[in-house]
C-alpha cells in the first residue's frame, strides 16, 4: 500500500509538471509581444536568396540582406518600437528557428499549410506567388509542358511548397532538393538539372541576372487562393500575430507592400 501511495504521488507530481510546463509555454507564447519589448530587438529568420524579397547585396562596403520582406521586418519592429536583428540561414532551419526559440518571427516567402498550422501561427497573406520553372534558353523549345519533363532532373529547394510541386505534380521527373535557390540556377546553368521550380517573381530575378537562362512556357498546376506567403510566428502568439497582421494590413492598403517589391526588383537585378 505505501508503494502504491508513493507512485500515485510521483504520477500526481509529474502531470502538475507537465500541465504547468504547458501553461507556461502557452503564456510565453501570448507574452511574446512583451518579451521582446524588453529585449528591444525583434529577431526575424529569412533565407536570403529569395530576390526581390531577401537578398545580399554591398551596402557601404558591407555584405547585407535586403529586400521586400526585410522592408516588411522593420516595419514589424518599428511598429513594436524596437530594433530587427535579420538572421539568415539556410530555408530548411527558417521554420524550427521559430519553434526552438531562436528566432521570433520567420519571413521568407513562407507558405501556410494546415500541417504547419499545427506548430505555427500564420499571419494573413501579403503576397500570392505563382511558380514557374527556370530553365536553359536554350531549351525553351523542348519544354514545353511538365510532361517534357519526364526522367529529368529537377531541383526544388529542401522543404519548400515547390519541392511538394514537383513530388506530387511532376512524378515521372527526378526530384533533386538542395539547400538554396542559387544552388538550384547554379544547377540549371551547368546541366547538372534540366529545371528548377521557383516562384515567379523570384524566377524573374534570377532570369534576369542571367541571360542564359529563362521560364519555361508550361502551365504549372493551379494553385489554392489561400496559397501565398505569410509570417510564421511561435503557435498561440495572439499579440504578436495580431500586429504583425496590423502592419500588413496598412502596407497592403497603403500600396507600400507593392511598392517595396517593385523597388527591391529594380535593385536585384543589378545583384550578380
Amino acid at each position: 500500500m505505501k508503494m502504491k501511495k508513493i507512485l500515485l504521488g510521483a504520477i500526481l507530481i509529474s502531470a502538475t509538471a507537465t500541465l504547468a510546463a504547458c501553461g507556461k509555454s502557452s503564456d510565453s507564447a501570448k507574452n511574446q509581444v512583451d518579451t521582446i519589448k524588453k529585449n528591444g530587438t525583434l529577431t526575424v529568420a529569412l533565407s536570403a536568396d529569395y530576390p526581390p524579397f531577401e537578398f545580399q547585396t554591398i551596402q557601404n562596403g558591407k555584405n547585407t540582406v535586403v529586400g521586400s520582406d526585410v522592408d516588411l521586418a522593420n516595419a514589424i519592429g518599428k511598429k513594436l518600437g524596437v530594433k530587427v536583428k535579420i538572421s539568415n540561414m539556410d530555408f530548411s532551419n527558417v521554420l524550427s528557428s521559430v519553434s526552438s526559440g531562436k528566432a521570433d518571427l520567420a519571413i521568407s516567402g513562407i507558405t501556410y499549410t494546415k500541417e504547419r498550422a499545427k506548430t505555427y501561427n500564420f499571419s494573413k497573406i501579403y503576397y500570392h506567388s505563382p511558380n514557374s520553372i527556370i530553365i536553359k534558353k536554350s531549351d525553351l523549345n523542348k519544354y514545353t509542358n511538365l510532361d517534357s519533363f519526364a526522367n529529368k532532373q529537377v531541383a526544388a529547394q529542401k522543404g519548400s511548397m515547390q519541392e511538394q510541386i514537383v513530388l506530387k505534380d511532376m512524378k515521372k521527373s527526378n526530384d533533386i532538393s538542395l539547400a538554396t535557390i542559387g544552388d538550384e540556377v547554379n544547377e540549371v546553368k551547368t546541366g547538372k538539372v534540366e529545371g528548377a521550380v521557383v516562384e515567379t517573381l523570384i524566377a524573374q530575378s534570377y532570369v534576369d541576372a542571367n541571360p542564359d537562362l529563362a521560364l519555361a512556357k508550361v502551365e504549372m498546376p493551379e494553385l489554392a487562393s489561400d496559397y501565398g506567403m505569410s509570417v510564421a510566428m511561435p503557435k498561440d502568439s495572439s499579440e504578436l500575430t495580431k500586429a504583425v497582421n496590423e502592419v500588413i494590413t496598412e502596407m497592403l492598403q497603403d500600396g507600400t507592400m507593392d511598392k517595396n517589391i517593385q523597388k527591391n526588383y529594380e535593385l536585384a537585378k543589378t545583384v550578380k
